[in-house]
């Protein structure tokens, strides 16, 4: 009897899957399960493709930062800032001893882009019309001609920018904010791209004359140059050796042009900040205004060029979207020139960047 019931459970080879149970039923009009190909399994997963196509900007970088190395040896912080102001469309004030290379660098990346240069060495007997241009008269058209200065052009080195006057240093402050001047009442509109680089020693005071607040804030940047290290010096000594008279600037080749550069300067308008980041920006430059240790705190100008800094830190670094760690690379170099530690810390040794540092470690991240 047992094995009769053993004999009935098992099915036959030929029976169908069906007469296994009676009384479950089995759907056989399941359609068959086809694998996608390998195509169609991209398309599938998750996309983290960048959503603006920074590969042409990333390729320019590279070729501005492999011909400027070309002379430059180390600086690579500096580099990066210079390349970013560009990028931010924003000025940056190079600020170091003699002889690390400030005027140099301005000059190579200058030589590497193919735009309008121009450079103005700055001295105390020079006058706003020498750098904005004026007004002659024709005697043939018994007209005035406007001629203009030296700071018509695409980028212009300002070379110890410190050593001019205060009236002269003024007459940069419409044409650096507004890329236009006006003169006689006519305004002339600048062409773009314009950035200005300004170069200033830090350590000779005499002769020099201390730049505005005014004028301070309308660069982007401020950037510190140190001394390089034992093995970079060793290094610059040995390519000194190697030129053997030839001039360094003539290694140096133009890669990108105007239409290019305005155009990754679009791109870095484009690149995305969510709206917590946004509050997190304006959180560091609140707690500036509020800040014991500073007499003066950063403007609305400052929040805007971080902005814009953080944008192009994060398009070099190949990203369309900015994180919390652009902006902590932007607030230094933007807000150490725009704010001013009261004079009891001052007299303590406490600088500008010891407390924006201390602000940031106090800011809250954004999660």
């Amino acid at each position: 009897m047992e094995e009769h019931q053993n004999e009935k459970l098992q099915p036959k080879k030929d029976d169908n899957i069906e007469n296994i149970n009676p009384e479950i039923t089995v759907n056989t009009n399941i359609p068959p399960i086809v694998l996608p190909a390998e195509d169609q399994l991209e398309d599938d997963t998750v996309n983290f493709k960048n959503r603006i196509d920074l590969s042409e900007l990333q390729e320019g970088i590279t070729l501005i930062k492999n011909e400027i190395s070309k002379v430059i040896v180390g600086q690579k912080g500096m580099i990066d800032m210079l390349i970013a102001s560009i990028l931010a469309n924003g000025h940056s004030l190079i600020e170091g001893v003699p002889g690390v290379a400030k005027t140099i660098s301005a000059k190579l990346l200058a030589k590497s882009l193919d735009i309008g240069f121009s450079r103005i060495q700055f001295t105390p007997d020079l006058m706003p019309s020498d750098i904005l241009g004026t007004s002659v008269f024709d005697m043939k058209t018994s007209e005035f001609e406007f001629k203009k200065g030296p700071i018509f052009s695409n980028m212009i080195l300002i070379d110890e920018i410190n050593r001019a006057p205060a009236k002269t240093q003024a007459a940069l402050f419409e044409v650096m904010e507004e890329r236009q001047i006006t003169i006689d009442g006519h305004e002339y509109i600048m062409d773009l791209p314009f950035i200005v680089l300004a170069t200033q020693n830090p350590v000779e005071q005499e002769g020099t004359y201390r730049l505005p607040e005014a004028q301070l804030d309308r660069f982007l940047f401020k950037i510190d140059i140190d001394y390089p290290n034992h093995e970079e010096e060793v290094e610059i000594i040995n390519r000194e050796q190697n030129l053997k008279g030839d001039a360094k600037i003539d290694k140096v080749t133009a890669h990108l042009s105007k239409e290019q550069i305005s155009k990754f300067q679009e791109l870095v308008n484009q690149i995305i900040i969510e709206s917590h980041l946004v509050k997190y920006i304006a959180d560091i430059i609140v707690n500036t205004r509020n800040n014991p240790f500073l007499y003066l705190g950063a403007s609305p100008r400052a929040s805007i060029a971080i902005l814009r800094a953080s944008k192009a830190f994060a398009a070099m670094n190949g990203r369309d979207f900015v994180t919390p760690e652009d902006i902590k690379q932007a607030a230094i170099p933007v807000l150490q020139h725009r704010i001013i530690v009261t004079p009891e810390r001052e007299m303590e040794g406490v600088n500008t960047k010891q407390i924006i540092r201390q602000i940031i470690e106090a800011v809250e991240i954004p999660r």
